[in-house]
């Protein structure tokens, strides 16, 4: 089926001329139009319920475009791709451990070189593509993103993009300070930030001895005074590190308008040790929780939501859980995952991806570039958390990519 794109020249009333891919009651016919206004009948000289060919009316140069190409592709598990993660930088001021153990990621690790990143055109061009293809939240990502110079001129770009309804950024916070303002007046709407404890002890080890909890939590004071809103901290919890600091979180932030979200800790990338004993199930931490300031259960913003959430019964504000080891949400996932390199994944946990850099570079033209990201999401068959104890345990290597490179 075709769809039309244009408008026949005079026409006062464009609606009228309702092409084939609507549900409008009109005798129809594949690669016709059907005319229902009397008006544009009387125009155009044809009787009720007469079929034409579009070419007899269709002001030139007007564009008719396969509807293929209008629709949002969805893969073998019917997801469409609605949210892009854009890793703009793979180094960090951070070395956590559960995405970058300091003993592993040191001093003479090898991160990509500036001309192997995307350069904000690239990032943008690739964008409007995905846009096309059904995107309409993007978030930018690391490594830790602020180390990108001139971020706030990609966000500028990216907020004007027509189709694009929201543009987020995940920081660990420790430069936000300097760039709150900024990044609101580029446009920036909402921000995550990674905080895992407010004991200074546990923060430093979390963090691998880099940053300061001060600034972090000056960068949050800056972003509140910028008008970025929501604001989320991300908390990543462990048994026997963290989960005895859990409520001092939630006790920080309750009535702020700040929303904290606990994550259980996951197996992502190869190098964090991830061991099931030390996961703490939201459902524990919701308990301790509720127990102390009451909840009540709200439901998800929008379909392919990752966050449980709950509001306090005081009505202090909300709270929220991510539980991808214990309540898989895979069956909702709409997350493509862009590397600062160029790279495009399907899953967190995946363990391979298709560059679009080399076929950017190489001069590849838009609709080819469309072609293959599409196809790579028709392909797409993830469901890594859900058949998380399978794949573990299956014979070969399934060495997954890590998470410092394509953004949590």
């Amino acid at each position: 089926m075709r769809a039309r794109t244009g408008v026949p020249a005079g026409l006062a009333n464009p609606r009228t001329a309702t092409a084939c891919v609507t549900a409008r009651p009109y005798p129809c016919t594949l690669g016709y139009i059907a005319l229902g206004s009397p008006y544009l009948r009387r125009r155009i000289g044809i009787r009720r319920g007469t079929v034409v060919n579009p070419v007899q009316i269709m002001a030139k140069p007007e564009v008719v475009v396969p509807l293929s190409k209008l629709h949002s592709p969805r893969d073998t598990l019917a997801r469409p791709v609605r949210d892009l993660r854009i890793s703009v930088m793979d180094r960090c001021n951070f070395r956590c451990p559960y995405c970058m153990p300091r003993e592993k990621y040191h001093e003479r690790y090898k991160f990509l070189g500036s001309h192997e990143r995307l350069s904000f055109d690239e990032i943008v061009r690739l964008s409007r593509l995905f846009v096309r293809l059904g995107v309409r939240k993007l978030r930018l990502t690391g490594g830790e993103p602020l180390l990108r110079t001139n971020l706030s001129d990609l966000v500028g770009d990216l907020t004007a993009i027509p189709g694009v309804e929201d543009v987020a950024l995940t920081t660990n916070g420790v430069l936000l300070s300097r760039h709150a303002a900024e990044l609101k007046a580029a446009g920036l709407k909402r921000i995550t930030v990674s905080l895992d404890s407010l004991d200074p002890e546990v923060f430093a080890r979390m963090s691998g001895g880099f940053g300061g909890l001060a600034d972090v939590l000056d960068g949050i004071e800056h972003a509140r005074s910028a008008g970025l809103d929501p604001i989320k901290i991300n908390a990543v919890i462990q048994r026997g590190l963290n989960d005895h600091t859990a409520l001092d979180l939630v006790e920080r932030f309750r009535g702020t308008g700040v929303i904290v979200r606990f994550i259980e800790y996951m197996d992502v990338g190869n190098r964090n040790d991830w061991r099931p004993d030390i996961v703490v199930p939201s459902k524990e931490l919701v308990a301790r929780i509720a127990e102390r300031w009451p909840l009540r259960p709200l439901e998800r913003e929008y379909r392919g939501d990752v966050a449980e959430r709950y509001d306090f019964v005081d009505g202090a504000g909300e709270v929220g859980f991510i539980s991808s080891v214990t309540q898989p949400f895979c069956g909702d996932c709409s997350r493509a995952r862009l590397s600062s390199d160029g790279v495009i994944y399907t899953c967190l946990f995946a363990t391979k991806g298709t560059s679009l850099r080399d076929a950017l570079r190489g001069g590849a033209t838009d609709d080819e570039l469309l072609e293959t990201i599409r196809n790579v999401w028709l392909a797409r068959a993830d469901r890594y958390s859900e058949k998380r104890a399978e794949l573990r345990q299956a014979p070969g290597d399934h060495r997954k990519v890590e998470m410092f490179y394509i953004g949590g």
